[in-house]
């Protein structure tokens, strides 16, 4: 076992069944100004936010603002600063390069190909987050199981291998009415587009509410047959390194 699998293994089993708050805690500790929470404001992300806002703990928390974002997904994100009195830091996608992108292929050449939609996320999510990551040991996120079959594969603690460090999933085994008795018994500012049937809320023009039945994730990218994600997230952990289904690049969170 390698020294990043034995830590792995070691935080796994210290923070398997402790509360989110103390869990937290102990990471930002364990790891001081090495921690980094990424949230894009949907209602797991509340939570952590939430719970790092309230008891101040030490942790950078940014967002990713791709230019293309919901007015409600502004909202929540002012009312969440005001609130918990946080700053949050926020990473845009490098202006010439997305300027080029829609010179050469058009605003919304997303809904033309996959290829054109990968490399839009490229630019607007995954090159703003390499840069919010640098420096980062552990990154926080609210990545959670029941939000897809893929995420089902996700573990509490992994190795992410594409941007070199480890990444904390501390809501991995909180179910939809988990995260949504939290929100509601707290009075947590969320989006308000959860209201209106949207479960996964990225970029305006790749998504759209769910119907009933369909997965967390169907809204997102609806028009193409993927797994439903942008890049930020891969499952490709040291673990599994063997398991040629994890060790493929999958398409980011938001």
């Amino acid at each position: 076992m390698t020294a990043i699998e034995n830590q792995i293994t070691q935080l796994e089993a210290e923070l398997e069944n402790m509360p989110l708050k103390e869990a937290l805690a102990l990471v930002a500790k364990r790891f001081p100004a090495e921690v980094a929470f990424s949230t894009s404001f949907g209602m797991e992300d509340q939570v952590i936010t939430h719970i790092i806002g309230k008891n101040k703990i030490p942790m950078k928390v940014f967002t990713l603002d791709t230019g293309r974002m919901f007015n409600e997904t502004y909202e929540v994100w002012s009312t969440t600063a005001n609130v918990f009195d946080l700053n949050i830091d926020p990473f845009y996608p490098d202006a010439q390069e997305i300027q080029n992108f829609v010179n050469q292929r058009g605003i919304n050449s997303m809904y033309l190909s996959v290829e054109n939609r990968k490399e839009c996320c490229r630019i607007r999510k995954i090159e703003p987050l390499k840069r919010a990551l640098k420096g980062v040991a552990i990154w926080v996120t609210g990545v959670r199981a029941a939000q897809s079959i893929n995420r089902q594969n996700f573990k509490l603690f992994e190795w992410d291998e594409a941007f070199q460090l480890i990444k904390f999933n501390p809501l991995m085994h909180w179910s939809d009415q988990d995260v949504a008795d939290f929100i509601h018994q707290n009075n947590t500012p969320y989006n308000k587009l959860h209201d209106q049937g949207f479960l996964s809320i990225g970029c305006a023009p790749c998504t759209r509410a769910v119907q009933f039945g369909e997965d967390a994730r169907a809204g997102r990218w609806w028009w193409e047959d993927s797994k439903k994600e942008c890049g930020l997230h891969e499952t490709k952990v040291m673990a599994d390194i063997t398991d040629p289904e994890l060790t493929q690049q999958n398409d980011i969170h938001s």
